[in-house]
């Protein structure tokens, strides 16, 4: 097996003889180049679906016809074509410094994480990175043994933890707590159940040193660490690893990433401290990002910075997750309007999660009552047509998979053989999120309970 540095010199000449793939186009050109793709794919689809919008409407009538296919494949189309273009043309700035020595603070917050808190100290003192990296665990409340697990597993290792402890309810309170105790310039929010790579660390704050001085933020990538456990896992295995990773690095490329996820980030303390710290928010890391992108900062995400995270097991828990995350938009949206930003950038990726709720509406009470009225022979919503748009979306993920393959090669990690979970990851995952989002919706619409865990 080839070593990391023999497998980085490789596709290094592989690749010199391949000039326009190391060309460099400027952002500017990337965004405008992406749309008008984007648009022209979508006068192809109209002119290709006048006679199933004609079809449709002598059902339902021309307004609503539209509106049901644009949600089904307009829009979807326009979006797929636009993040597909973009990945193409996307190239990751090399770092100006691979071996930074900065001090960092690295923030867990808890609430009963005894199985899960000594791994993950564990995995924090086997970086490396050779800067000082300082740890605070902040409890939350914990009803069982995590404070305890914290201090034994801190001193079997050596290692200087700051334990501190905030019994008022909600993740927002423990990190603004923990932020009180960090006098560094950066600090790293990790969850309690993920666990960093060797070279998290390092490559995450190699890019923030890489980048600009108005980059507040940078997101790791977070990768699903019990996909093993059973077939709800496996399936989002490939969410995580296809995905989030895509709308990420097509929004790091925008330099406008809209989630800083809370499991894993990297941020600048002064600009958190700006922002007021975490909000009262399902979604504090949503509305904290929004924030920062707001205040005319910008957020990166980094690829080579690899955690994983469990994920949910059962159904039930991953509808709550991502109910949680689409009511979490929501709250961001009502806090930052997208207009309101002043990097045009950013205001065209959050004006995109505008017409999500439209999309998943649309998904939920049409495109799959179309997909059962298809099963017993009426194709009026769900026909031959709407086949078209899934080469767009396998060509997506081919293109994706292939650069996670090169990171993970770059990491001398391997791509596990999950065909099963990405077959059915490809065709029926959506219609599983689609109606837990328009729950998550409600949710916010009634002011339901917030519920962290």
């Amino acid at each position: 097996m080839l070593s990391t540095s023999s497998k980085k010199q490789k596709y290094v000449e592989k690749n010199k003889s391949r000039p326009l793939k190391n060309k460099y186009f400027s952002v500017e050109f990337k965004f405008w180049t992406s749309h008008m793709v984007a648009i022209a794919w979508v006068v192809f689809s109209i002119i290709l679906s006048i006679p199933w919008l004609n079809d449709l409407s002598s059902i339902v009538s021309m307004p609503i016809a539209i509106l049901i296919i644009a949600g089904i494949g307009y829009i979807p189309g326009y979006i797929n074509a636009f993040n597909l273009t973009s990945l193409l043309l996307d190239r990751q700035p090399k770092f100006k410094d691979t071996n930074p020595k900065d001090d960092i603070t690295i923030l867990i917050a808890c609430l009963n994480e005894e199985d899960n808190i000594p791994k993950a100290l564990r995995y924090i003192k086997n970086q490396d990175y050779e800067g000082n990296i300082k740890v605070i665990v902040i409890d939350n409340g914990s009803t069982d043994n995590t404070l305890k697990k914290a201090k034994e597993t801190a001193s079997l290792l050596s290692m200087t933890v700051k334990i501190i402890s905030e019994p008022k309810a909600g993740k927002h309170n423990a990190l603004n707590t923990g932020l009180k105790y960090v006098d560094t310039e950066y600090l790293i929010t990790l969850d309690a159940d993920t666990l960093l790579h060797r070279s998290a660390v390092r490559y995450i704050v190699s890019r923030m040193k890489s980048a600009p001085e108005d980059v507040s933020a940078v997101a790791g990538s977070v990768l699903v660490r019990n996909s093993r456990q059973n077939f709800i896992t496996r399936l989002q295995e490939w969410d995580y690893f296809l995905g989030i990773a895509s709308i990420k690095r097509m929004q790091g490329l925008f330099q406008g990433t809209l989630v800083a996820q809370g499991a894993y980030s990297l941020y600048k303390t002064e600009s958190i401290k700006y922002a007021e710290g975490w909000p009262d928010a399902i979604g504090e890391d949503i509305v904290l990002t929004w924030n920062l992108l707001k205040n005319n900062e910008r957020v990166y995400f980094e690829p080579l910075s690899v955690a994983f995270t469990e994920v949910p097991s059962t159904f039930k828990h991953l509808a709550r997750q991502r109910s949680r995350w689409a009511r979490g938009m929501i709250e961001a949206l009502k806090i930052n309007k997208p207009w309101q930003h002043p990097i045009k950038y950013v205001r065209y990726l959050t004006g995109i999660n505008l017409v999500m709720p439209y999309l998943d509406i649309i998904f939920t009470f049409c495109w799959i009552p179309g997909l059962i009225l298809a099963f017993f022979g009426e194709f009026w919503i769900v026909g031959p047509m709407t086949l078209f748009v899934i080469p767009l979306a396998v060509l997506q993920n081919y293109v994706l998979y292939r650069y996670q393959n090169q990171v993970f090669e770059t990491l001398d990690l391997t791509v596990r053989n999950n065909k099963l979970g990405f077959i059915v990851y490809m065709l029926f995952y959506q219609i599983l999120m689609s109606p837990v989002s328009v729950w998550g919706y409600l949710q916010e619409a009634f002011k339901l309970e917030r519920v962290w865990k």
